[in-house]
């Protein structure tokens, strides 16, 4: 039994340090209601200072990975209580806590793999761009459907998905229109990187990915997703001023010359958790 137990998402951990989280809420589509939201934050802070996991991939149960928000079932209207100025802090909290538990991915200090297959509906897309790398299934369509609902998106996706496909026109036409992505489409524009033709070959791939970074130093794997967050968010001065000062410190590791010997004797280093 995996030591981590959640009422909408399962967590499966292998002996070389990969985690597979799942989103299990099946029989609503994986609908994000408020204990999925709140446990996809508290899993991911759990795994950042885990020392047995090193690499997590991310995929939805069932017939798609999800629907989006589960309108059903959010607090929203409970939020209510008729004052103007309490009614507004209250929305303001359960849309931060929303974008913190997504944020709680992207800051992990380990790597994250979104394993998508079929529809990827408006949370979906704020969480997998909160993800370090993104694979799909042919069958795989992505949309920002925020508003078909009447508002705009406010978790992530106006944020991140500028950033993840670097093309604004692209992003404002699916973010205003709310229209379907395909799978072809999402890796012509760089939201995908590969497109397998099954739900099985994309987890196979993912986890293929995840194995190999799980035999890389941890050290390194860390380092690097930081700095490429950190860069992402500021300019290439400052971003190569804020290497040095990181390397200053982080050279200091006794991964480096085991890094090398496995590479003069091409056998594979044996590396300390973190």
């Amino acid at each position: 039994m995996s030591k981590y137990q959640f009422e909408t998402v399962t967590v499966q951990v292998t002996a070389d340090g990969v985690a597979h989280v799942q989103l299990n809420r099946p029989k609503k589509l994986n609908a994000f209601n408020d204990q999925l939201v709140a446990d996809i934050g508290n899993i991911f802070r759990a795994i950042d200072v885990d020392h047995d996991i090193r690499v997590v991939v991310i995929s939805g149960s069932g017939r798609m990975f999800t629907a989006g928000l589960d309108l059903a079932e959010t607090s929203i209207q409970s939020l209510e209580v008729g004052d103007p100025a309490r009614d507004i802090y209250k929305m303001r909290k359960h849309i931060k806590d929303f974008q913190d538990s997504f944020t709680a991915i992207e800051e992990c200090s380990k790597p994250v793999i979104a394993a998508v297959h079929n529809a990827c509906f408006g949370a979906g897309v704020d969480l997998i761009t909160a993800c370090d790398i993104r694979y799909c299934a042919k069958d795989s369509f992505f949309c920002v459907k925020e508003v078909d609902v009447g508002l705009a998106a406010d978790v992530g996706s106006l944020q991140r998905l500028p950033k993840v496909i670097g093309n604004n026109s692209l992003v404002r036409e699916l973010c205003l229109t709310g229209r379907n992505m395909y799978a072809k489409e999402a890796l012509d524009c760089g939201l995908v990187n590969r497109v397998e033709d099954t739900q099985e070959a994309v987890l196979a791939e993912a986890f293929k990915t995840a194995r190999l970074i799980a035999t890389k130093s941890p050290v390194a794997i860390l380092g690097t997703k930081h700095m490429l967050n950190h860069s992402r968010d500021h300019s290439v001065a400052e971003g190569l001023s804020y290497a040095v000062t990181w390397n200053s410190a982080m050279l200091k590791t006794e991964d480096i010359p085991l890094s090398i010997e496995a590479f003069v004797t091409k056998k594979p280093a044996t590396y300390s958790k973190l």
